[in-house]
């Protein structure tokens, strides 16, 4: 169904109108009450180019004489986004000097044919397609007495190459990451892949920015459903702009006022790899270094990738660490609030009056003594994460200590409140996912004001409220809180990578992610 809308420009000849179809808001050119295709007029079809592309210095178009000066063709790309050496060294050197005369008929398939040294070639007509394709960094090559366009793939976009990963460092394990450019995080996906089940379909997003938004995927292992779910969000709005992996989250996501993350984002090529063998899908966005891994689930967010590399008995220990981290950085603040201020007798006699002796002369209460750290906390947090790399990690130890120490001296709170905020703030920083453990941070201050307010009964039920939340959540069909809330749909086969991890050869069936029928991953002889 299309849909016609408004205007953007209008000129005597050319009248540009725009429809919503499918999944972009395409520009259609209308010339004459037609769609715009090339003309066969060369210099038709340059003035019209030379309008479009008007004000725009970074485009190189050029009229030149090919096959010995015999035949006439205007060539089209953008500065800086094309490989010159491909461009300018082989393919127009070969036109104008190898290339014999151009015949009268078909001129720009022969051209095609016997001329362009290039097997990545298409021929198009539609002008506003072809446009499209030089603003991706595509070469376009205009011929007199033909309505066909050659473009040849010519992209050769700046990047920063693959680095180490910043945000998910491991100890072992491969130390690559995903850039900005999508062909390159395909091909780090491929490089670990080498199956032609391995599936990219590729589609663009944003009525202005055009991203190339590629799906990854293992052709026999994904589940159809949940595939035909994602295309089905993927072409349900229209925006003019997708400039990161982020943006696209927020409008496919189902439940947005949850604080917990539905997508997992990495920038590990080996975890995309290792996720996408589950029979989960890789969501790779053009300019994004961070690549959405779906269906996910709350244990999703606790595995790291060197969790796969090291000793079943090392990551079972640090599993089990990272939930009980994952608890103490929600809850502990609000529950030494709610314990200390309306049921101090839980406590043991003598550590009782420790407390209350460290409160002595504090002239605010425990509730307002752990917001107003928490919140110094969070700045120091944050003007860390804003500053460079070694002066943010400076800010947030010396901050830390002078804060700390000054706040405990001026009697403004006590030592045992900042023992408690320090450890929470330890806590948040043990889980792998960054957006997961935001979510912990900001349950947090609900919990303390809970606690604050209604004691431990407050508390109870803020932490039942976040179960409720969770055993609600799901994300494209599959329960968030599977396996602990949901079991028997995969013979129990999910635990075995869950709050721990046991050996990888008795991990012989694939998680639930997978098609039913291919879950089996691997057979041991008997060991």
């Amino acid at each position: 169904m299309i849909k016609k809308v408004n205007n953007v420009f209008s000129r005597k000849d050319v009248k540009v109108t725009s429809f919503f179809c499918g999944i972009n808001k395409l520009q259609v050119i209308e010339m004459d009450g037609k769609i715009r295709r090339a003309d066969v007029s060369l210099e038709k079809n340059i003035a019209y180019i030379e309008k479009r592309f008007e004000r725009c210095s970074d485009v190189v178009h050029q009229k030149m004489m090919i096959a010995k000066k015999s035949y006439p063709v205007y060539v089209v790309y953008m500065d800086s986004m094309i490989d010159r050496d491909i461009v300018e060294g082989f393919i127009l050197k070969s036109l104008m000097y190898q290339l014999n005369d151009v015949p009268s008929e078909n001129p720009v398939k022969y051209i095609r044919d016997c001329g362009v040294l290039s097997a990545d070639v298409k021929m198009l007509t539609d002008m506003e397609e072809i446009i499209t394709e030089i603003l991706s960094g595509n070469t376009a090559i205009f011929g007199e007495n033909s309505g066909q366009v050659i473009v040849i793939d010519s992209k050769s976009f700046p990047n920063r190459g693959v680095q180490a990963a910043e945000t998910e460092v491991t100890v072992r394990g491969p130390k690559d990451s995903f850039t900005e450019s999508v062909r390159s995080n395909t091909i780090l996906i491929r490089r670990r892949i080498r199956d032609t089940r391995l599936k990219s379909e590729q589609i663009k997003l944003g009525v202005r920015t055009k991203t190339d938004v590629a799906l990854m995927y293992m052709d026999d292992l994904v589940q159809p459903d949940v595939l035909e779910e994602i295309k089905k969000r993927l072409k349900s709005f229209t925006v003019d702009s997708i400039l990161d992996s982020g943006s696209l989250e927020q409008f496919i996501e189902k439940k947005w006022y949850s604080p917990f993350p539905q997508f997992q984002s990495t920038e590990r090529p080996d975890k995309a790899a290792a996720s996408i063998m589950e029979g989960r899908i890789a969501v790779i966005v053009d300019n994004s270094p961070m690549v959405l891994l779906l269906p996910t689930v709350l244990s999703c967010f606790f595995q790291a990738a060197d969790d796969y590399y090291n000793r079943w008995g090392i990551v079972f220990f640090t599993r089990i660490l990272r939930y009980a981290a994952a608890l103490i950085a929600m809850a502990l603040p609000g529950f030494y609030i709610a314990a200390a201020t309306y049921h101090p007798e839980i406590f043991p006699t003598s550590l009782a009056l420790s407390l209350a002796a460290s409160r002595q002369g504090v002239p605010f209460g425990l509730a307002v003594e752990v917001l107003l750290m928490e919140l110094a906390f969070e700045l120091l947090r944050e003007a860390g994460i804003r500053l460079p790399g070694s002066m943010g990690s400076a800010l947030g130890i010396v901050g830390g200590l002078i804060i700390g120490q000054a706040a405990v001296d001026a009697n403004i709170v006590s030592p045992v409140v900042v023992i408690v905020v320090a450890l929470t703030a330890l806590a948040s920083f043990t889980i792998p996912n960054e957006a997961f453990a935001s979510a912990f941070r900001l349950i947090k201050f609900s919990l303390i004001l809970s606690g604050a307010f209604f004691g431990i009964l407050g508390f109870t039920f803020g932490m039942l409220a976040v179960l409720i939340h969770l055993s609600g959540l799901e994300s494209f069909g599959v329960p968030y809180l599977l396996p602990y809330g949901v079991s028997g749909l995969n013979p129990d086969e999910d635990f075995k990578d869950s709050i721990t991890r046991f050996p990888l050869f008795t991990m012989k069936k694939r998680p639930v992610f997978t098609r039913k029928n291919a879950r089996r991953r691997m057979d041991f002889k008997k060991r």
